[in-house]
């Protein structure tokens, strides 16, 4: 009897993620190998994700910036899911919670247009006094919850969590951006919320149905 092969079923395409933020997200003081997006890239990689990270990272961007830029960077990646990740500038600048909020917020919207899966990660403003610290730390879920995405609270959090003997060797010199060895550390707190960002992506078959 004669037996057919079977078809080979129709393979989904890549996902494309795409990473937008500042130089925390661009690897600012780093070799290529070693910033966020390789090695959340390599992470996810390993765990059987079949994704390229993009990196839409800008070194010195304010949440203003990113408000201008967030459609270029959409039209030129056409990314399958986005995470955003900015507001460090703005705190470092002393700019206002609220008009970073309403940037963040316009972001999200141009964004998040045609169900686009979103992931937001914030960041703390540990330099603020209390009052500030809170009304930073309050818009990452209110703005999660106002446009329905993904939250990832602290992107410094693993590091902090450290003992403070640690942080020498987490930070790069200048105190504020990661070193290789922080961003190992990033990536692995900040992985599975990616790998849920990622479970909502919807892709089309290699077919096109």
């Amino acid at each position: 009897m004669l037996t057919l092969p079977a078809p080979n079923p129709a393979q989904a395409r890549q996902i494309r993620l795409l990473a937008f933020g500042d130089s925390l997200t661009e690897g600012y003081g780093l070799k290529p190998s070693e910033g966020l997006v390789p090695r959340l890239q390599s992470w996810l990689r390993d765990r059987g994700h079949d994704v390229v990270v993009l990196n839409g990272g800008l070194s010195g961007d304010t949440t203003a910036g990113g408000r201008v830029r967030i459609g270029y960077s959409m039209a030129r990646h056409h990314p399958d899911a986005v995470m955003v990740e900015l507001g460090g500038n703005d705190m470092i600048a002393g700019l206002g919670v609220r008009a970073a909020e309403g940037n963040l917020g316009s972001i999200l919207s141009q964004a998040g247009q045609k169900d686009m899966p979103l992931l937001l990660v914030g960041i703390a403003n540990p330099r603020a006094g209390a009052v500030e610290q809170a009304e930073w730390a309050a818009i990452w879920p209110r703005l999660a919850q106002r446009h329905g995405t993904l939250l990832y609270p602290d992107l410094y959090a693993p590091l902090v969590a450290q003992p403070r003997t640690r942080w020498s060797e987490l930070l790069q010199g200048d105190g504020v951006h990661a070193s290789a060895a922080g961003v190992d550390l990033i990536v692995g707190a900040l992985g599975p919320e990616v790998e849920a960002l990622l479970a909502k992506v919807s892709l089309p078959d290699a077919d096109g149905s």
